[in-house]
């Protein structure tokens, strides 16, 4: 894929994904598919977000991918282990990205209290970053009035994963659920995030809000 905007080619994003699983970052299994699946991301939005937050960016997947995808978002790849992030900066440069994508090494929670990122995105992406609750919670503080939340989804349906009160505590609601063809869900914000979340660090897992 050659960007117009001057980023890097495709082969290039693939070399440094080939590096990511070499250092156990990424999984086994070809590339190419999970490419896609990262592209997913982006075609839940009808038009590019002017921000992102990929939480718990890991490997590079999807964040680098919806980097190349989503060329004048300015983006925050946020990780809490430092040899991924120490990773994700050298990808970064290597893709040509600038200072238009930064690399955060934090836990979510105690990033999402943070005056810089909180309530600054109009989007905020996970994959494989924990339950639903977990996810939520770590993931609201982040994003501003109207935004919105797309988690990657199993393959298996689950009706109860999303409940509408838990959402409703965080001010999340479903506004695209999952679907056989579409495995994300995207949760939007109705409002500004409730200031007592996410809770400190390590509280969203070990008493998450809905189980």
């Amino acid at each position: 894929m050659d960007d117009p905007a001057g980023f890097a080619p495709v082969e290039t994003l693939e070399q440094v994904l080939e590096e990511s699983r070499r250092l156990g970052f990424l999984g086994p299994g070809p590339l190419t598919p999970q490419i896609d699946h990262a592209r997913g991301f982006a075609s839940t939005r009808e038009r590019t977000p002017d921000s992102f937050l990929d939480l718990g960016s890991g490997g590079g997947l999807p964040g680098l991918v919806l980097a190349l995808e989503w060329p004048k978002a300015r983006a925050v790849l946020l990780d809490a282990m430092h040899r991924r992030t120490e990773f994700l900066r050298a990808a970064c440069a290597r893709l040509g990205f600038g200072d238009r994508v930064e690399v955060i090494c934090a836990r979510a929670e105690d990033a999402g209290r943070d005056p810089a990122l909180r309530g600054r995105f109009e989007v905020v992406t996970a994959r494989s970053f924990g339950p639903p609750a977990v996810t939520a919670e770590c993931g609201v503080g982040f994003l501003r009035a109207g935004g919105a939340l797309i988690v990657s989804e199993p393959p298996a349906d689950d009706p109860d994963r999303w409940p509408a009160a838990g959402l409703g505590e965080l001010g999340l609601a479903v506004d695209r659920p999952a679907t056989a063809e579409h495995r994300f869900v995207m949760l939007g914000l109705r409002g500004p995030a409730p200031s007592r979340y996410p809770r400190r660090v390590g509280v969203p897992g070990k008493r998450p809000l809905w189980a």
